[in-house]
């Protein structure tokens, strides 16, 4: 199933696609829908322009994965401004505050007073749908709820200009395209089978498998759940994968104007104008 937030009445309300029509749900958000069950309580039509992200209410901050291909690890060798690091041993969190979100056709809020280095970095995205801790690497997959797409705009000076902290240089508000839906685990199946790119007007920046992950989703999940609970409606990206702007030679950053779009076979399409602030 695909479960959706859609402007309807002047206000956001969950839903399920069905076929061309939008099946409006009795809750506040997909938050309570996650939490929760909800019934039908009206049907509309489907069209793009009325969805909005699937999620904004969080109970803390968005969760994040850096480094989780191996080849996007290598291609940014050398250009980290002296902060190379050895390959981790283990996965990489960090996380993005909540108000970096947007919907699934809004606008990026570039600003080049805030930073002169936007890129790009499409991601898959899962939301957890059962409250667990130190969970076993076996089980982990029962603990999502289901996935869907992220971009998670970053701004690489201020990134670097602060000891390579991510939280700062990838936390501007109005910046991370999210959904354009959320897609039930049983309908995905296999997470390590999900064929995502990213293109900026046009042309093909990112084209991976979630094949080439160096952690799965499975062990990103237990990794992140040792001595932390994690609970439904939290958020996890998985990381990106090779082709950022910032390993090109000569290294491209998004400019006012530009067209992204993050896709997958699996999970829909993100649209996003880059757009000053």
């Amino acid at each position: 199933m695909k479960y959706v937030m859609v402007e309807y009445a002047g206000r956001e309300v969950p839903g399920v696609l069905d076929g061309d029509s939008v099946l409006l749900l009795s809750a506040t958000d997909l938050t309570d829908v996650i939490l929760g069950s909800a019934d039908i309580v009206d049907k509309i039509p489907y069209s793009e322009g009325i969805l909005r992200a699937p999620l904004r209410r969080f109970r803390r901050d968005i969760l994040c994965t850096g480094w989780n291909y191996w080849d996007h690890f290598e291609e940014s060798k050398g250009k980290r401004e002296g902060q190379d690091v050895d390959r981790p041993e283990h996965p990489t969190f960090f996380t993005k505050g909540p108000d970096v979100v947007i919907g699934p056709y809004d606008d990026i809020a570039w600003d080049p007073a805030i930073s002169a280095k936007w890129d790009y970095e499409a991601e898959v995205a899962l939301v957890i749908g059962k409250t667990g801790k130190n969970i076993p690497v076996s089980t982990a997959l029962d603990h999502v709820w289901g996935y869907m797409l992220a971009n998670d705009v970053s701004q690489r000076d201020l990134q670097r200009a602060r000891g390579g902290q991510w939280l700062k240089g990838k936390s501007i508000d109005n910046t991370m395209p999210l959904g354009p839906w959320i897609v039930t685990a049983d309908e995905v199946g296999d997470p390590q089978d999900i064929h995502l790119q990213c293109l900026v007007n046009g042309e093909v920046r990112q084209d991976a498998s979630t094949r080439q992950m160096a952690y799965d989703i499975a062990t990103l999940i237990s990794e992140l759940s040792f001595g932390m609970t994690l609970r439904p409606g939290d958020l996890l990206l998985t990381g990106t994968p090779a082709g950022i702007g910032n390993a090109r030679e000569p290294q491209v950053f998004l400019q006012d104007g530009d067209e992204v779009v993050t896709r997958s076979d699996k999970l829909g399409i993100l649209r996003n104008r880059v757009t000053r602030a």
